[in-house]
């Protein structure tokens, strides 16, 4: 039997995090769950755990996620696995979302888990073990028309994995960055999912929101087995780097890594005559 760990789990009150938090509990785990209404979160729960710290915190703001980091020392002692999870998509051209839009999608779904890792790394690297995972996308891989700024974080969460990976490999500290396809939570419903609020009626957003919505509830992916996933990597010896989640994800990235290819391999003479004759 694998024995109890404290994970620090961000983004806890709906979907795959909420998830997350209470197959975690009934597993005997220690948990530090960080969401904007802890209150919600125990409700939820059906009130207070001896096992769950739920707190409330900005992750845009670098002193809360700090703050939260010190409290879960306190209470449990050291943190095992970190699960970067918060976030949200938002939706629509680039030509149509503004400064302010872009930029709280990025504090959110790229800066808050940098906060997130700033803060954790030393803790884990002073126990000389740990595991960092961070919830990407298929977004992270591959482009999409009209969400550019979900696009952005997520390809930069994969960038920061790969980096972080090699400069805690001599700590003991792993990591992995999961992309998930489309499963079967509250994701992509309204309030969920962001939209430019100043649309262009040529990029054609209204239509995007009705399709997103109406596909909300038809995801093809069991997010408990996700969440089982997560729950038995973090006790592989040798857990990946990456970690692509559903079908779709992996046809998608295959396919697009093959186009990626053909495109290198037709401008290969363009690119091989840069240097010096």
């Amino acid at each position: 039997m694998n024995q109890p760990k404290t994970w620090f789990v961000t983004g806890t009150s709906k979907g795959i995090g909420f998830m997350l938090v209470k197959e975690l509990l009934q597993a005997g785990h220690n948990v530090i769950a960080t969401t904007r209404q802890p209150d919600t979160l125990l409700d939820a729960l059906g009130g207070p755990h001896e096992h769950l710290l739920a707190l409330p915190v900005d992750l845009s703001n670098e002193a809360s996620v700090k703050s939260a980091v010190q409290q879960a020392i306190d209470r449990f002692g050291r943190l095992d696995i970190v699960i970067n999870n918060a976030g949200y998509a938002l939706l629509g051209s680039l030509e149509e979302v503004t400064d302010e839009e872009f930029r709280q999608s990025m504090d959110i779904n790229l800066f808050g888990a940098i906060n997130v890792i700033r803060a954790v790394i030393p803790p884990m690297r002073n126990q000389n073990s740990g595991h960092v995972i961070n919830i990407s996308s298929n977004a992270g891989y591959v482009g999409y028309g009209n969400a550019g700024a979900y696009n952005a974080a997520k390809f930069a969460l994969i960038g920061i994995s790969e980096a972080l990976a090699l400069e805690t490999q001599p700590f003991g500290i792993k990591v992995t960055v999961v992309a998930p396809g489309q499963f079967r939570t509250n994701f992509m419903d309204k309030g969920s999912m962001q939209f430019a609020k100043n649309r262009i009626a040529a990029y054609e957003l209204d239509k995007a929101e009705q399709l997103w919505n109406d596909f909300s509830g038809q995801q093809a992916g069991d997010p408990l087995k996700l969440v089982t996933i997560l729950m038995e990597l973090v006790n592989h010896p040798a857990p990946p780097l990456h970690l692509l989640l559903g079908p779709d994800t992996y046809e998608l990235i295959q396919t697009h890594r093959q186009r990626e290819k053909e495109e290198f391999d037709a401008w290969k003479t363009v690119s091989l005559s840069t240097n010096f004759d």
